[in-house]
């Protein structure tokens, strides 16, 4: 007897999908939720505003990507951050009059395309857009751009904020990845939006039980993921640190770092997985949406280290999958690393809660918040998880 998943699947197999993403220039999270959806619908076609291959995941190339005419305006593809004016215009003008069904991945621009009458559109909000909202102090302190232009952006940005607020109207469902994200959602939008944990490729992940060899921290290399802390506490300690990633703080990182610790750089998925595996734990002392590296490294089993702030304080469990730090602050980090004790830790319980995170369990949720928001399912066949209002059961 097919399972209530396989028989909406069934059902969404006759129905004409796009995928839209703000864009594809680099390898997040964001990106992997969006590799997902392909892979949950893989007869949908992909719409993103502009696309390098160069910059972000492989996979993607295996893709029918579709893009805006932004994709080919000069050095689009490089110095994409130039052309922000115009991305409200070009996700306005992506064409998606033969859809029924449209799932969009958005950090940004994506919630705003228009769908035409009759589709349904469900958006995935990763955050409320950091720049216009949450960064929008620190966004305009950081830009490289000289003062005249950076003197000129905060009227830009309120009219822009402005367009974000009404583009956050325009889908008929919204879904999110953390109670930290539904909640600054209904700050900022004035919208409820269902938690769905976004997928981790646990799978791909063996469980290790080395005692490990070094402590390890990497992603995007961005100020507010604040790995300054993290090698500021690792240079006074005169402890091994490997840290993986590219990003424009990688110069002044290198300038801070302590001589035991190594930058690796941009890494694939077989290195990055070596890397968790033979870590004595990972560290994690930003305040994210949620926080994907640190279900990657818990399901290699390796504890995690993290500020007890936003994702972090929905995934991590301390005392049993790693401990939490009370501030942003490089002695904080050096304190727990020094207190750390690997016998209290046990792998394969850490392995089991993060588990829970897997691409499985998220296909699942999709499929059935879809499935139950376009009546494909009898209403009595409902329950909670088919909201995607499963915010504590990953704790069970």
């Amino acid at each position: 007897m097919p399972t209530d998943v396989q028989r909406i699947k069934e059902e969404l197999g006759k129905t004409r999908i796009a995928l839209v993403h703000d864009y594809l220039m680099q390898d997040g999270g964001a990106e992997r939720v969006l590799a997902a959806f392909q892979r949950i619908f893989p007869q949908a076609d992909t719409y993103v505003t502009v696309y390098n291959p160069k910059k972000t995941h492989p996979d993607f190339q295996k893709k029918n990507i579709r893009t805006s005419f932004l994709n080919d305006w000069p050095l689009a593809k490089k110095f994409y951050e130039w052309y922000l004016p115009f991305y409200p215009l070009a996700i306005e003008h992506l064409d998606l009059s033969k859809y029924d069904l449209i799932l969009s991945s958005s950090i940004s621009f994506a919630k705003g395309v228009i769908t035409p009458a009759g589709s349904k559109h469900f958006s995935y909000v990763h955050t409320p857009t950091r720049f216009l909202w949450e960064h929008r102090i620190g966004y305009l302190a950081d830009l490289p751009q000289p003062g005249i232009i950076r003197a000129a952006l905060p009227w830009f940005l309120h009219n822009l904020r402005l367009w974000d607020k009404q583009a956050a109207e325009r889908p008929d469902y919204l879904l999110t990845n953390s109670e930290t994200s539904r909640r600054r959602i209904q700050r900022h939008y004035r919208r409820e939006a269902e938690v769905i944990y976004p997928p981790v490729d646990v799978d791909r992940i063996p469980m290790s039980r080395h005692p490990g060899e070094y402590w390890l921290a990497g992603g995007r290399l961005v100020a507010y993921k604040k790995f300054d802390l993290i090698v500021k506490a690792f240079a006074k300690l005169n402890i091994p640190l490997i840290i993986f990633g590219i990003g424009p703080e990688l110069k002044k990182l290198k300038r801070l770092a302590g001589r035991r610790t190594k930058f690796v750089g941009a890494v694939n998925d077989e290195e990055k997985i070596k890397l968790y595996r033979r870590a004595i734990g990972f560290i994690h002392p930003q305040i994210e949406d949620f926080g994907i590296t640190a279900i990657e490294a818990m399901a290699a089993g390796r504890p995690v280290i993290a500020f007890g702030q936003g994702g972090a304080a929905e995934t991590v469990i301390p005392g049993r999958t790693g401990v939490f730090i009370d501030a942003q602050a490089w002695e904080d980090i050096g304190d727990a690393v020094i207190r750390h004790k690997p016998e209290a830790y046990k792998p394969e319980e850490i392995r089991r809660h993060a588990e829970k995170f897997s691409f499985a369990s998220f296909e699942e949720k999709i499929i059935k918040q879809i499935g139950f928001r376009l009546n494909l399912v009898p209403v009595q066949e409902t329950d909670e998880a088919m909201l995607g209002n499963v915010y504590g059961s990953y704790f069970d």
